[in-house]
């Protein structure tokens, strides 16, 4: 794990792919798609049922670990239509009652609000500002971030590419934090990811062999 402050506010990255900040006792994630393989072999398409299993281990690790009040999806939460995978969901959420989970909707949540409701989900609006830090699914525009804030958000599945001993090419996920917002890494485990481009004054954080590590820019 590795500390950063961000505009004055600790936040604890973790190499599973999740921020905690203390100050408010939350654990951020975003890009779950939970689901996605369950919509994917629904379509024919051979995808291991152990993915969603995975996902809701490593989130009970991290609530284990930081005894968060809150857990905020910041979008992405489930992939598709509603699947088996959904009472699943429903399922975790209940057996952490002392949690509140709040979703910023992203572009995949698309379930009817009774699903929210069953699953004791707390429908957040696309942007949920907290202290200084405007928190969403997708990039704000300069017009868009509540004047004052840092746009803390997901949706770009980050990734940079490093070499390494060898001179070999290696895309890894990454935490990245510009000038006004910063970039979760996608947590789910069937998601891919994207290449961003680091400029100087950046810092990015690579997640590698289970561990965090800064990049240098």
């Amino acid at each position: 794990m590795v500390s950063t402050n961000i505009k004055g506010n600790q936040l604890i990255l973790h190499p599973e792919k999740a921020a905690y900040w203390p100050a408010e006792k939350a654990l951020l994630l975003s890009d779950l798609h939970l689901g996605k393989g369950a919509h994917f072999r629904r379509a024919g398409i051979a995808v291991p049922s152990a993915v969603s299993g995975a996902n809701f281990s490593r989130l009970l690790s991290l609530i284990k670990l930081f005894k968060p009040a809150r857990v905020l999806f910041l979008g992405d939460l489930f992939h598709s239509d509603y699947n088996q995978v959904w009472p699943l969901f429903c399922a975790f959420t209940h057996e952490h009652a002392e949690v509140s989970f709040e979703l910023i909707p992203g572009n995949h949540d698309i379930l009817p609000a009774a699903a929210y409701q069953e699953a004791r989900m707390i429908r957040q609006p696309e942007i949920l500002t907290i202290g200084n830090l405007s928190l969403s699914h997708h990039p704000l525009s300069d017009q868009e971030r509540p004047t004052g804030t840092y746009n803390i958000y997901g949706h770009i599945h980050p990734c940079v590419r490093l070499l390494d001993a060898t001179g070999n090419s290696l895309r890894l996920p990454a935490f990245f934090f510009g000038e006004k917002g910063g970039i979760l890494p996608a947590f789910g485990e069937f998601t891919g990811c994207a290449e961003v481009k680091a400029r100087l004054g950046d810092q990015v954080f690579v997640l590698v062999e289970g561990e965090v590590v800064e990049a240098s820019v």
